[in-house]
Formats: structure tokens, C-alpha cells, sequence
């Protein structure tokens, strides 16, 4: 059979190509269901986007690439969707948008534009191969336990990344591209906790608010203790932005100073312990676990100015080195990825085939936590969809 677009890959990216690309558009995927990162993300509530989304948010080996999407498909754009489809929101923290009811409706409106445009939609599917010959793409699927032969005027690679495999995430779009003569920056896993064996499995749970930091970036967000190491939003933001061996900086106190806090405390209420003090700042098992390791007997009239700036040292900017991450596993996206300088930046289209577009998580694009990268996949879908239909009008 042909069609004028194939779509490899009914997630976030592939789903909003496929509302917006014309009629003639077939969409594939091998999973049972549609839009599955899109269901899970946000505990079910799926944050869709963020209100200050920039491109300054985004990583890449180009770091202008994303600019032109961005701009022309905005937060602003896709939340009058939503709103268009009567989908109630709220805004949780920090910019981050979330549906009021389940994540599902998100999925459920996209494919309700998906029908309007006239897009058609095959799950379990499977890609068996794809090749270029006489001005079109000829894609092998198996659907059905049958071979079916797609031929195609253009082709959007929007199979995502490596992340969560256990959802079936491979690097198919990777090997495409690369078969198409396109490379591929380093991936790994991004918006991921980090490890440090069993060193912090006795205050697993305690969460507390930080600034976390290394020499590239910042986040002042929770830090959750886990069995493992470190999760929690700071930590899953300078995951992207840390390589193994690094250290990163934990300020456990970053809206205190503590120095002058103690100061004055030593001359007014010095008669105090120095961990009943800390224990009304933090977690009340988190300043236990840091007795441990730092010296906290004793009352604040008995603290010098030298403890007292070793004090603040070591809670306000702790060192701490990693052993590892928790890998593609639980990593939200990949870092990385089908290099942006074999792509047109407004369009997403190959400078090596026209026709072939590469979308969303697998292009070398990755955004913060808080809606970022579902605002990327919208962003590039629409780009990739627009260009196809300037193309098709001459």
C-alpha cells in the first residue's frame, strides 16, 4: 500500500504529526496502545507542557536548534488545544501544567485530531525494515503475523529514545537515521536519579528542599533519599547535566544563611543544642544520619567562628560523588541523539533525504523537568507536519 506520510512512533511527537500533517497519514507503533509515556507521566496527570518554556531549558550539541520549532508552536499554542477540547488544568509548581482528571485525555484529544485530519493508526506493529528507492520510502512492517510493504513520499521518525525500555523503548530511530547517513551525538540517560550504593538507605524517604549545583547548572527543588542514592526533582535536573565521576554541590539549607543564623544564636539562645536547632530547618532523621558524619554535639554558645564556618560549609555545599545513574530503566528521557546538524531547524527535515523528518525525544533535543520535553515533541511534530503540507501545496 502507499500513503503520503508514514509516521514511525504513535507517542507524544508522532500523534501531534499525525493531527497536523493533511490526509494520507498512517501512523504505526508496536505497542498495545497509544501515547503510553504520555499516560504514565505526571503520576497519571500527564504535565503537558510548562508556561516558561524557553529554549534556554534545553540541552543540545547545538544549542540554537530548537528555537525556531519553539517559537512557532508555543505552550500557549498547545494549551488553547487543550482547552479547545475542554480538558481542565492547574499549574502544580514552578510553571508545570497538569490535566486536573487523568493523563488519558490528552492522549484521547490528540487522537481526536488524529481523526479529524483523516490520519489512520496501526499498533502492534512491528518495523522490520526500511530502505529509499525510485523517490520514495518502501518500510516493511509485520502486523498481524503478516508482512505488510508501506510505500511513502515522506517519512517522520518518531520512535523516541532509549528510556524505559520496559515500555519497549529501543534506538530504531537511531539506526534509521544513521542507515540515511546521519549521526548520532552521545546518548544517555537523562532526568534520572542518581546512585551512591547503600549510603543513604537508612534515611530512605526524607525528602527536603535544595539547591543542587554542579559547574554547569543549578536547581533549587526537593532531593529525596532513596535505598538507592538521591531521586527527587533537583536531582533528576542536574542528571542532565552530570557525567560519571563528577561531583555534584548539595546546599541542604539554600533559603537560610545559616552562618549569621548562628552567630546570633550564639548570643541569644546559646543554652540550645546545635541539633535541636538544625532539626527545625531539616528533616528530623536526615540531621541524625548528618551526625554521623559531621561533628553536631554540643550547644550553639559553644561554637566558633571557625565551626561555625565549617558548619555551614558542609551543609551548604556538600560534595557528593555519584557511583552511577539508575540508567534508561527510570530515566525519563535520553540525553542525546540523532545529531541536529543533518536537520532543518524550522522544518526537522534531513539535509541528506528529503522527505525524512526525525521528531521528539530522538532528535539530540532534551529539555528540563516540568513539561519541557512534551512541549519539545509537541513543537517538532507540528514543524515536521507543517512543512509537509508546504511541500504538498508547491
Amino acid at each position: 500500500m502507499h500513503v503520503t506520510t508514514l509516521i514511525l512512533g504513535a507517542g507524544a511527537a508522532g500523534l501531534m504529526a499525525a493531527a497536523q500533517a493533511g490526509p494520507d497519514v498512517l501512523v504505526i507503533d508496536h505497542a498495545k496502545a497509544p501515547g503510553e509515556k504520555i499516560r504514565i507521566s505526571g503520576g497519571g496527570r500527564c504535565n503537558f507542557t510548562n508556561m516558561y518554556c524557553d529554549p534556554d531549558s534545553f540541552l543540545s550539541e547545538n544549542p540554537h536548534f530548537a528555537k525556531s520549532a519553539l517559537a512557532r508552536y508555543t505552550q500557549w499554542d498547545f494549551i488553547e488545544m487543550v482547552d479547545r477540547h475542554g480538558i481542565a488544568w492547574h499549574e502544580k509548581t514552578l510553571g508545570q501544567l497538569f490535566c486536573d482528571g487523568k493523563s488519558i485525555q490528552i492522549v484521547d484529544m490528540l487522537l481526536q485530531e488524529m481523526e479529524k485530519s483523516g490520519a489512520r493508526l496501526w499498533l502492534r506493529t512491528a518495523i522490520k525494515e526500511v530502505r529509499h528507492a525510485d523517490g520514495r520510502f518502501v518500510t516493511l512492517l509485520e502486523k498481524e503475523g503478516r508482512d505488510v510493504e508501506v510505500t511513502s513520499q515522506n517519512l517522520i521518525l518518531a520512535t523516541g529514545g532509549k528510556s524505559i525500555p520496559k515500555m519497549g523503548a529501543t534506538g530504531i530511530a537511531y539506526d534509521i537515521a544513521q542507515q540515511f547517513g546521519h549521526d548520532l551525538t552521545e546518548t544517555r540517560p537523562a532526568l534520572v536519579p542518581l546512585t551512591f550504593g547503600d549510603r543513604f538507605s537508612a534515611i530512605s524517604g526524607v525528602a527536603t528542599n535544595t539547591l543542587i549545583s554542579n559547574d554547569k547548572a543549578s536547581f533549587p527543588e526537593a532531593m529525596l533519599f532513596t535505598h538507592r542514592g538521591l531521586s527527587g526533582p533537583a536531582i533528576l535536573q542536574i542528571s542532565s547535566y552530570w557525567h560519571e565521576g563528577q561531583e555534584i554541590v548539595v546546599n541542604l539549607l539554600p533559603d537560610l544563611e545559616l552562618s549569621g543564623l548562628l552567630r546570633d544564636k550564639r548570643q541569644s539562645d546559646g543554652k540550645r543544642a546545635l541539633s535541636a536547632e538544625l532539626t527545625t530547618h531539616l528533616p528530623a532523621r536526615l540531621v541524625s544520619f548528618l551526625g554521623q558524619e559531621i561533628d553536631l554535639k554540643g550547644n550553639i554558645a559553644d561554637l566558633s567562628d571557625t565551626r561555625i564556618d565549617q558548619l555551614t560549609d558542609a551543609l551548604t555545599a556538600w560534595r557528593l560523588k555519584p557511583t552511577g545513574s539508575e540508567g534508561y530503566r527510570t530515566a525519563e528521557v535520553t540525553l542525546g541523539g540523532v545529531s541536529t546538524a543533518g536537520l532543518d531547524s524550522k522544518s526537522l527535515m534531513s539535509k541528506h533525504l528529503p522527505g525524512l523528518y526525525v521528531i521528539g525525544e530522538a532528535v539530540d533535543v532534551t529539555g528540563w523537568l516540568g513539561g519541557y520535553n512534551f512541549q519539545w515533541a509537541w513543537a517538532s511534530g507540528v514543524a515536521a507536519a507543517r512543512d509537509i503540507q508546504s511541500r504538498a501545496t508547491g
